[in-house]
């Protein structure tokens, strides 16, 4: 029997004016899996089931704190008019993109007026790099599972098509929160170039379009045996509305020798001996352009820009592997903003938009789904504030936030759908051990090499009841040893537990949930490693005040002298979570002889509270050009009232891993 083509089936239908045939009514139209359901009807992208509320965990204002604590408050209030511009604060967002925009729809649709992304588009590759550890002198290789361009790649478990989804998704919820004036600039290269365009057509509309500007860049060159080497980067740039905000400008001529030789144009002399060349001016006359007046106006920007790129070499360099530079981001915001006007950028990396914006005068909210993009940009924001604040500049402070537990409700319920079950087979099926379905009490999960396991409720923090309560279970099953799974652990924990040791005879490991199980279409398990180890104590002085001197806050009544308060680390041991598996054994050994080598940046806020957000009195980092880390704060806090208090230290290693306990002082 004749095997069966189209043209038989074309053959028993009357296709034709009165009865067109589907695919002459297709338009033009890129489709990719995941697009259309089963029966055919476009997937709309459900902004609502993806808004959840997001939590600040940090609020960053340090010029203003220092200036308290040194009595100058009043002084710098006079000279700078305050902090900030305004009340507002910028925000830097830890968390999927996709719900942090969903989430952020509430307060600003309709609100930024500048977007710039520069999203993953090298799918698949291999973005391992170097971080310095102690005094810079030694590097260690960062795993590529935790980098902000891998940290995607749950969304390209079916390659191009999913990639495609995943930007449409995220394209059309930044169409959401522009302005009617505002305007996206989106960073790609020709690997997915050409299709972007396509996505953009679709969502904004194909008259949104205003430029691909190409961003020509130096290199080294090589001779190829197939085309040409690739130097350029492409900005598609798109707007919202019909009458965008757009401000023109002008880059100055080097010199008078580069103005002739680009324009390639004679030079003549007028009667003064003043040079000057014949230009166009249209209808076929020629007007006289004096070189002088040329080179200082200088030319109008056109749509290639050339514009070196950063290596680590470069000043303004953060060690991040995709960082863009910053005269790149100032075109883009000078053109397409004004003072004032809110910037945003959701794949933020190394926070180069952000800092940019800050120094223009721009308002800004970042976010990006690696630990260590959101830490790069935060010490990096923290060391532009110093340095407007000193330089007598004004500036804004800002918050970090988080999707915390609610990221994780979100997973529960699309990816598990909904069963606490699930969520605890999946953790242990990573951590790679075994699940008991029939443990003698329900507080033991698994074993692994002999030892139990107890995974944590998706919501819950591991308290101190629970690891008694785990303890006691494990004990009472014959048990010596327990990995305690959790997403999160009550501060000074690991102190407890080793009395729980000492007391019950049973070892308790506690091992921090990577947040990377939940990627969409990972297989391979992600590291799981104990929680980092920091000790610190309080250091109390007794310093009498100068003569005419204040502080921020009242001394203690009943004494001439104040009782200053400052932190002294005395052991960190990292996780190590982000180390490749190869160099883990070696690292190990040198984060117990040095541990705080591995500190990137640690902070103090000496009013904690377990209901607030961290709030940053003192911190200290190290930069790229200074190494150097102090181990004892420097803030010399004075309480205004005499008691006990709640301070908190953060640790952030060089990994972008955080650490925090608390310590009790009293005064």
């Amino acid at each position: 029997m004749p095997a069966h083509t189209d043209k038989d089936a074309n053959a028993s239908f009357n296709w034709g004016p009165a009865s067109p045939h589907p695919l002459s009514l297709m338009r033009t139209e890129l489709v990719w899996d995941g697009k259309y359901d089963e029966y055919g009807r476009r997937r709309e992208v459900d902004i609502a089931a993806w808004s959840l509320p997001m939590q600040k965990i940090e609020t960053v204002d340090e010029p203003r704190q220092r200036a308290e604590a040194e009595g100058q408050m009043d002084l710098f209030e006079k000279q700078l008019g305050g902090r900030k511009r305004d009340d507002f604060r910028n925000r830097l967002i830890w968390g999927d993109n996709k719900l942090v925009m969903a989430s952020l729809l509430k307060e600003f649709k309709g609100k930024v007026d500048l977007i710039y992304i520069d999203p993953p588009f090298d799918v698949g590759a291999d973005f391992t790099m170097d971080v310095p550890i102690g005094d810079g002198k030694e590097t260690v290789e960062k795993d590529q599972s935790t980098l902000e361009m891998v940290a995607y790649r749950d969304m390209w478990g079916k390659g191009t098509d999913s990639y495609l989804h995943m930007m449409y998704e995220r394209l059309t919820l930044m169409r959401e929160l522009l302005s009617e004036t505002g305007s996206i600039y989106v960073h790609c290269d020709w690997r997915v170039n050409s299709m972007l365009r396509v996505i953009l057509d679709e969502i904004f509309s194909d008259t949104a379009y205003n430029n691909e500007i190409a961003w020509n860049y130096s290199g080294w060159n090589k001779k190829l045996k197939r085309g040409y080497e690739k130097r350029h980067d492409s900005l598609l740039f798109y707007s919202k509305g019909n009458s965008p905000s757009f401000n023109s400008f002008f880059e100055q001529w080097e010199s008078k020798e580069e103005y002739v030789k680009r324009r390639k144009q004679k030079v003549l002399f007028d009667e003064n001996n003043r040079e000057y060349v014949l230009s166009d001016a249209g209808g076929g006359t020629r007007v006289k352009r004096y070189l002088d007046e040329a080179i200082s106006d200088g030319v109008v920007v056109d749509d290639v820009w050339s514009l070196d790129k950063i290596n680590n070499s470069a000043g303004e360099s953060v060690f991040y592997a995709t960082q863009k530079p910053e005269a790149l981001l100032e075109r883009i915001i000078k053109a397409s903003s004004n003072e004032g006007d809110l910037v945003a950028d959701f794949f933020c990396g190394s926070g180069t938009t952000g800092a940019v914006a800050e120094r223009l005068g721009r308002r800004w909210i970042m976010s990006d789904l690696g630990r260590f993009a959101i830490h790069t940009s935060r010490k990096r924001l923290i060391e532009l504030q110093r340095k407007l604040h000193d330089g007598g500049q004004t500036y804004r402070a800002f918050d970090v936030y988080n999707l915390g537990r609610y990221e994780r409700q979100w997973w529960q319920k699309d990816r598990l759908k909904g069963a606490e079950e699930e969520h605890r087979r999946l953790v242990l099926e990573f951590f790679k051990s075994e699940v008991l379905t029939s443990p003698s009490n329900p507080l033991l999960h698994g074993r692994k090499a002999g030892a139990f396991c107890h995974v944590d409720g998706i919501d819950g923090v591991f308290t101190r009841v629970e690891a008694r309560a785990v303890a006691e279970a494990v004990s009472a099953a014959g048990g010596r040893e327990v990995y305690c799974l959790a997403w999160k652990f009550e501060m000074e924990l690991r102190t407890y537990t080793l009395a729980l040791e000492a007391e019950l005879g049973v070892r308790m490991k506690l091992v921090p949930i990577p947040r990377e199980i939940m990627e969409k279409n990972r297989k391979s398990p992600p590291p799981f490693l104990e929680m980092a180890v920091l000790e610190a104590e309080v250091v109390i002085r007794n310093v009498v005040p100068p003569s005419g001197g204040k502080s921020a806050s009242s001394p203690p009544k009943g004494g001439t002298t104040m009782r200053v308060v400052d932190v002294k680390l005395m052991k960190f041991l990292p996780s190590l979570s982000e180390v490749p598996g190869k160099e883990l054994e070696a690292l190990k050994e040198r984060a117990v002889k040095s541990g705080m080598d591995f500190i990137d940046f640690w902070a103090v806020d000496f009013d904690w509270h377990p209901d607030k957000p961290f709030n940053h009195h003192w911190q200290d980092y190290r930069t790229r050009k200074d190494r150097s880390l102090k181990t004892v704060s420097a803030a010399g806090h004075v309480y205004d009232k005499r008691g006990k208090h709640i301070l908190c230290v953060k640790v952030v290693d060089v990994f972008g891993c955080d650490t925090s306990i608390t310590l009790e002082v009293e005064v």
